[in-house]
């Protein structure tokens, strides 16, 4: 029987069937006009010098970053989150992060019981860093989080180089994490945070105690960030909930039951300890930023953001000063324990049922700093996939759940296999350094937003305001290396702080180009120049071995942008310019008829 078929069924066209999301062939990965073929990609490369320069001068826009490269993950993510949801992200993820971890490490070897001052200090510090991560998530609400306002405001390379600091501070936080909660489980089952780990004595120290236990956590809190954003948010503010209530009670057990005579000396290791403690233990205030990339999952984000953001660092900052000083309290600084400093302290005092709960508390503030740190690092790597800086076949984002499938896979994986291997002492200082650069260079970012709007921004006014950043910067290496250098004494500190003021008074009298539209930052450029300061001190304070460690991966990342990265962005700036290496002979030299010119 024939086929009967109305003209309605005739006239409607035939749509294209939809593309699995499972699937995985060298145009998902390299789909750029530069990695068509051998010919092609040697063409692109021998012209690596002229796209450098475009790379380098090259801005990309709020529309850009909204809009455009938000096709590329082919589904959208599901606007669900409200300001309560963000202040509990925001506290799920940094508490537990580091206030269990590195609080007992940094007491016991850099600063005592001044310990609480190095986690003032740095509780300011980040908070400067909130307020700039603020303004730009409020107008530039995308999963980019700072690797888009530096893509904005800065250009694609300087994006690159905090896009592989982003990733590699993803892949080290998570280890870091992992290796922790390791540590606080095996010390519920007996006196010693290694008795989980397999020792190989022929590695090197530092890589020779092997943990698979932090291998299996990775995987099951990364497993469930990737069934929804909504579902993994919902378990982390009941959590969290539960959590604060049991940090209430560590608090007021350490005032009861510690001794103001345990902060005898208060500075053992003298004021400079006091910094290079502070400079680690930003660690633990790290988070706040993968919270600024569910921007994009935010139902209002110009109520929402600021609320969830500065609320909720703000008490944060609190609770660790007065957790931290509950610490030194229950025991003398030279005999914490610095894997496990909280559960076997209250053990000590003979607590046990405290150090349980202290144990207790502590894994469940590293299992919520994972599912958040999962969240948002896989948003980091999903817009950084949109760009093409990586292959864009890690932005996809999955149909049903809402999430970034691949991009999550990528952290989980990467950060698991360095977790397996690798201590916590090798993995903070590393982590350190690359947050305190990605924030000093949001800082730098502000200051340029305001300052500075091409082609409005007259040349005379540019120059002003980079002679003035010039100054902010000079001043604030200037003190960095006064302080690690103990060289200059008061004059040198009077002159770097006597610059800093003319660099500061000069940029406020120059005419702003941009004001934000809804929330902005305070007291600019005071605010972002002390932050620009603050991050440049605590970064001259990790040490030779950080900055070592920081080149080398700067320089992996370098390499991989120069024959990958810089040609695949290239190319996706810049989609009509003919690529003739790709285009094959025969083609070439077909005659175009005159009209088709």
């Amino acid at each position: 029987m024939a086929e009967v078929r109305t003209a309605k069924e005739d006239a409607k066209p035939e749509q294209a069937p939809a593309r699995s999301y499972w699937r995985c062939n060298k145009q998902d990965f390299f789909p750029d006009k530069s990695f068509e073929n051998f010919a092609a990609y040697k063409a692109a490369v021998a012209k690596t010098c002229s796209r450098l320069t475009d790379r380098l001068l090259d801005r990309s826009t709020d529309a850009r970053e909204l809009v455009e490269l938000r096709r590329q993950s082919e589904h959208e993510m599901k606007r669900c989150l409200t300001w309560w949801d963000l202040m509990w992200l925001s506290f799920g993820s940094v508490v537990g992060a580091g206030i269990f971890t590195i609080t007992g490490q940094e007491a016991r070897q850099s600063a005592g019981p001044a310990i609480i001052l190095s986690y003032a200090i740095s509780g300011l510090s980040a908070l400067l860093s909130v307020f700039c991560y603020t303004e730009f998530a409020v107008e530039i609400p995308c999963a980019g989080g700072s690797f888009s306002y530096l893509r904005i405001e800065l250009g694609d390379f300087i994006a690159f180089l905090a896009a592989g600091n982003i990733l590699l501070e993803a892949v080290v936080g998570a280890a870091g994490l992992g290796r922790s909660w390791s540590s606080y489980f095996a010390s519920i089952i007996k006196d010693d945070p290694d008795f989980l780990r397999i020792r190989v004595n022929s590695f090197p120290k530092g890589f020779n105690l092997l943990d698979p236990l932090a291998v299996v956590v990775l995987l099951i809190a990364n497993g469930i960030a990737m069934t929804g954003t909504k579902r993994t948010s919902f378990l982390n503010w009941i959590s969290s909930i539960i959590s604060s209530m049991i940090i209430l009670l560590i608090i007021v057990l350490g005032f009861v039951r510690g001794s103001f005579s345990n902060l005898s000396p208060f500075f053992p290791f003298g004021v400079k300890g006091v910094f290079k403690a502070a400079a680690v233990v930003y660690w633990s205030y790290t988070g706040f930023d993968m919270v600024a990339t569910m921007a994009e999952e935010t139902k209002n984000p110009s109520r929402d953001i600021p609320i969830g953001l500065v609320g909720s660092m703000s008490v944060i900052t609190v609770v660790y000063c007065l957790m931290s000083l509950a610490l030194t309290m229950l025991q003398k600084y030279n005999e914490i324990d610095i894997n496990a400093a909280y559960s076997v302290a209250f053990a000590k005092i003979g607590m046990n049922w405290a150090r349980y709960l202290v144990s207790a508390c502590a894994l469940k503030g590293m299992t919520t700093s994972l599912l958040v740190g999962s969240m948002g690092q896989a948003r980091y790597t999903t817009q950084i996939a949109r760009s093409h800086m990586i292959p864009p076949w890690f932005a996809l984002v999955h149909p049903k759940t809402g999430t970034p499938i691949y991009a999550t896979l990528l952290v989980t994986i990467s950060s698991a296999i360095i977790s397996f291997f690798s201590s916590l002492d090798v993995l903070s200082s590393i982590f350190s350094f690359s947050t305190l650069t990605i924030f000093m260079l949001m800082a730098v970012s502000l200051l340029v937003r305001r300052y500075y709007v091409r082609e409005v921004t007259q040349k005379v006014d540019l120059l002003k305001f980079l002679a003035c950043l010039f100054l902010v910067f000079v001043s604030s290496i200037g003190a960095a290396v006064l302080w690690n250098t103990n060289v200059g004494g008061w004059i040198g500190y009077s002159v770097a702080g006597v610059i800093w003021f003319l660099g500061n008074l000069g940029m406020a009298l120059l005419p702003m180009q941009r004001l934000p539209k809804v929330w902005g930052v305070p007291l600019v450029p005071w605010l972002p120049s002390l932050s620009i300061g603050m991050n440049l001190l605590l970064i001259g304070s990790l040490g030779t071995l950080a900055f070592w460690r920081f080149f080398v991966c700067s320089a992996v990342m370098l390499v991989y942008y120069l024959f990958i990265g810089l040609h695949a962005t290239y190319d996706m700036a810049n989609p009509n310019e003919q690529n003739d290496a790709a285009v094959p002979t025969e083609q070439k030299d077909v005659a175009v008829p005159t009209e088709q010119k």
